[in-house]
């Protein structure tokens, strides 16, 4: 059921969402117990007052997708225990998850030589893969559960979502940490893709046209597979880097030492996650990387070009020159790599401050459930 973003989904129309409100027939329960199965994986996606986050899922979800997610929790399960939960066929079951999967709205992974799937998380993973479904109404419905309570229900919980790398070249090799090392981590993959930014479609529809590159989003994985649109080559996707940080972009990857599988590339005006900082005052939405800036006054020229890079304004101009506020610091290189005189220097943060990522996804999430006071299933 995934559409283009000039579609509709099929039994969507413009009063859907007012018919639901005033009683009519359509039963939500299935999207009520769907975002409640959201919220008790560990990325949440919290409730409020206005239901508005129903209304996303509607946009996003058909009745019958919602009728099976809503039986899926985080733990990967086959075909045959998910269709005795839902009373369905297997066969009929098997289907329907596999395009489900298509579309972004379950993760599937083999146990055993065969396929299980899992809810997938609101953010980042449902949201992140509506890129043909996202226009002016979905970014609207967004952006208003993000007011609303979205934004701190994500972004506030620790372990953050993402985490910042440094960007190539702005960390002496001595100082740089094993996970940190951006380029490495993409030379050790063995197939690419690129897909367009959801966050800069979303603001894009709201007309906060933003001048950031929108095909910059990369995914990159060891194991083969069979080519799919938006593959480009591991030395194209070096090139896209190299051009995102020429951007004044920042790389976010998901908050841990092992099994990254994507680079955002982000700027502070459109991404959720920077966002967090930018306009809703959630300074860990992110995961700082273990450096910082230092600009040295002597050598400054105060031409800005550091100002104008930093995605969350951690400098300023003091006396003539440009100053780096330590605490707002986030140490993505950025004004290192950019600056014309190379007086920006990152330095590595004493082992006191340092803060090192869980070991992997499964520690990840465990440390995020532990943390909202949920139970891990």
């Amino acid at each position: 059921r995934c559409v283009s973003r000039t579609g509709r989904h099929v039994g969507w129309s413009p009063g859907h969402n007012l018919r639901r409100r005033i009683g009519g027939a359509m039963d939500d329960r299935a999207y009520q117990e769907l975002a409640e199965a959201l919220d008790r994986l560990p990325n949440g996606y919290p409730r409020t007052d206005t239901g508005i986050e129903i209304d996303i899922l509607e946009r996003i979800f058909s009745p019958e997708q919602a009728s099976v997610a809503r039986l899926l929790d985080g733990t990967p399960a086959p075909v045959a225990e998910i269709a005795e939960r839902a009373a369905l066929s297997a066969d009929e079951l098997g289907a329907q998850l596999i395009a489900m999967a298509r579309c972004g709205l379950v993760w599937v992974v083999e146990r055993s030589g065969e396929p299980c799937f899992r809810l997938a998380p609101f953010i980042v993973g449902i949201y992140e893969a509506q890129v043909e479904l996202m226009d002016h109404e979905l970014a609207h419905l967004v952006e208003e559960y993000l007011h609303a309570g979205g934004a701190a229900g994500i972004m506030k919980p620790q372990p953050a979502l993402h985490r910042v790398m440094p960007t190539d070249g702005s960390v002496p090799s001595e100082w740089i940490l094993p996970y940190d090392d951006v380029r490495e981590v993409m030379l050790s993959a063995e197939t690419f893709s690129v897909r367009d930014c959801i966050c800069r479609l979303q603001q894009d529809e709201l007309g906060n046209r933003c001048e950031s590159p929108m095909s910059v989003c990369l995914s990159f994985s060891n194991a083969e597979r069979s080519a799919r649109p938006g593959d480009i080559t591991r030395d194209e996707a070096l090139g896209l880097l190299e051009q995102t940080e020429e951007a004044g972009l920042v790389h976010t990857v998901s908050n841990v030492m092992q099994g990254v599988g994507y680079i955002c590339n982000c700027c502070g005006c459109c991404c959720g996650i920077l966002r967090g900082i930018t306009d809703f005052g959630i300074e860990d939405s992110v995961a700082y990387a273990n450096y910082y800036a230092v600009i040295d006054a002597d050598n400054c020229t105060a031409c800005g070009t550091c100002i104008d890079r930093c995605q969350v304004d951690a400098i300023v101009e003091e006396g003539g020159v440009s100053v780096v506020v330590r605490e707002k610091c986030i140490g993505c290189g950025l004004c290192a790599t950019g600056c014309p005189d190379q007086v920006p220097l990152l330095f590595r943060k004493s082992e006191e401050e340092t803060v090192h990522p869980p070991a992997d996804f499964a520690a990840w999430e465990s440390a995020r459930l532990r943390n909202r006071g949920l139970a891990a299933t």
